[in-house]
């Protein structure tokens, strides 16, 4: 439940959580139902959720605040936990780019290949064969722009993924790390799920409701449009524990630096269809056109409407932070904060997610993160 414009006795509380995303609601969550310890969660945004709030626009349509959120893995723990919380509905996420005028599959797989280079590739031994002919053979890429050579080969990189790399994070390929690139997928088969992890679903109702539920607790108190700089002074002195889940240069006060984040804009639009595009996630590679992507949220619901909505999606330095930038620079600061963050575990103050730990996290690993911390420190009682 969440109060607002209410005075809390903000002394009276056992566990203090900053942030109301995914980690600080599942830390809030374990604590009060399965410890009865009291909580409070607080959030800067007037809202519980994080980056995964949704809601009903004014239109009817379900749609996320803060881009699309699709949820996938292989951790049984978290599939079973989540459980508890939603019921969910099969779906398997497929995404396009716009390369030459044409809809092309990401991850790059034989239908990519055949469409951009018109070629008549059959199976995966052929796949194989065309990859070991055009991909530039770089045994231990140092950067995001070695590991795309390494893995797709100069053509569909230049494509595909350098300009819009270029566009999501304003900094050339060659000057992030590798684990960028890492992250796409690429396939030597017809394949064209976008993520190929065993349970990929969506809640029936929203992500919203599952938050809603998880806090959903006569132990827990929420604090929405509240800073951790706004209870502070106010804390229990014998606290038991502090979560922190927001930036961890902000934790301490920018004092050797700030670390670099990127944001997002939204563009959201209306229509009078069905639908506006066959897919929900468009690319748009693209250096003359601004935005990185298109996101239609009905391909996400089962909800039969005769409008749909669409976000156009821009790269930014400002506004909330989404993205940890990953370049050495800002890996050296970070691990200089990381120790000022371990030795405040002796006061039990602890940092979890993605903004304190300077990690991108997809959804499930954010869960399985803030599971795995709840069930390592509760051994230690």
């Amino acid at each position: 439940m969440t109060k607002k414009d209410v005075k809390v006795e903000l002394g009276k509380f056992d566990i203090y959580i900053i942030g109301a995303g995914i980690s600080g609601s599942v830390l809030a969550n374990k604590y009060a139902t399965l410890q009865n310890k009291k909580v409070l969660i607080i959030d800067t945004r007037d809202h519980i959720g994080g980056n995964c709030f949704d809601y009903v626009n004014g239109d009817g349509v379900l749609v996320s605040k803060y881009g699309a959120h699709l949820f996938h893995t292989n951790y049984e723990d978290v599939w079973e936990y989540l459980q508890n919380f939603s019921t969910w509905y099969k779906y398997e996420h497929k995404v396009k780019s716009m390369v030459d005028g044409q809809l092309v599959p990401i991850p790059v797989n034989i239908e990519t290949v055949n469409l951009i280079f018109k070629l008549n590739i059959k199976n995966e031994g052929e796949m194989k064969l065309w990859f070991d002919k055009n991909i530039k053979k770089i045994e231990s890429p140092v950067n995001s722009e070695e590991s795309a050579l390494n893995r797709v080969g100069p053509v569909l990189y230049e494509k595909m993924f350098k300009n819009y790399t270029i566009k999501q994070w304003d900094i050339e390929p060659k000057d992030l790390e590798a684990a960028v690139m890492d992250r796409i997928p690429v396939r030597s088969n017809f394949d064209d799920r976008y993520f190929n992890d065993s349970l990929q679903y969506l809640p029936t109702d929203g992500y919203t409701p599952i938050f809603n539920k998880m806090l959903e607790n006569e132990n827990i108190t929420v604090l929405t449009n509240t800073k951790w700089e706004d209870i502070q002074a106010f804390i229990n002195p014998d606290y038991e524990k502090i979560f922190f889940t927001g930036k961890i240069d902000s934790f301490f006060e920018d004092k050797l630096g700030k670390l670099e984040y990127r944001s997002l804009k939204f563009e959201f639009e209306t229509f009078d269809k069905e639908y506006f595009q066959k897919y929900g996630v468009i690319n748009y590679p693209e250096s003359n056109i601004p935005y990185t992507r298109i996101v239609e949220y009905k391909h996400f619901t089962k909800q039969k409407l005769s409008k749909t909505t669409i976000s156009k999606e821009y790269s930014t330095w400002e506004g909330d932070p989404y993205y940890p930038v990953p370049t050495q620079k800002n890996r050296d600061l970070f691990d200089k904060y990381k120790k000022l963050a371990n030795d405040l575990e002796k006061n039990n103050i602890y940092f979890v997610g993605r903004l304190a730990n300077y990690k991108y996290f997809n959804m499930d690993q954010a869960f399985k993160n803030a599971l795995d911390l709840y069930s390592e420190l509760s051994k230690k009682l």
